[in-house]
């Protein structure tokens, strides 16, 4: 297991997207995302569910349907796509998570926040427009 982590739902919305934003102006469908990505077909669902909520995709039915970006692939960051699966990211503090330290303080010091920042700002940068 590697230091960063993300949820199997992050992993689909963000590669779903990101393959969305590819073959632009062409509609893909959960079928064709669940084997391109060796998904289970109902994950994919429950996780466009949530992106449709949020209003990133919409679904468009019948033979040539299927699910396209509700907004342009410039204005659609990783980090919003990160946020709408996994909830707002907190940044600062330690990552333990604890009220009280043997130290009295994160042992960690500031230099995880920095990278944790780092990613933060990373992901707000990268746009779904990169993979066109």
């Amino acid at each position: 297991m590697g230091l960063i982590n993300a949820s199997e739902g992050s992993y689909l919305a963000l590669h779903s997207l990101a393959l969305i934003a590819k073959n632009q102006p062409m509609r893909m469908n959960a079928k064709v995302l669940a084997e391109e990505l060796n998904a289970s077909q109902a994950h994919l669902a429950k996780v466009f569910q949530k992106l449709s909520k949020a209003g990133l995709v919409k679904s468009v039915r019948g033979p040539a349907g299927g699910f396209e970006l509700n907004k342009s692939a410039d204005d659609i960051s990783f980090l919003e796509i990160y946020e709408i699966i996994e909830g707002k990211v907190m940044l600062g503090g330690c990552p333990f998570d604890k009220v009280h330290s043997v130290f009295h303080t994160c042992i960690f010091g500031d230099e995880l926040n920095r990278i944790s920042d780092d990613i933060y700002e990373t992901f707000k940068k990268i746009k779904l427009s990169s993979f066109k």
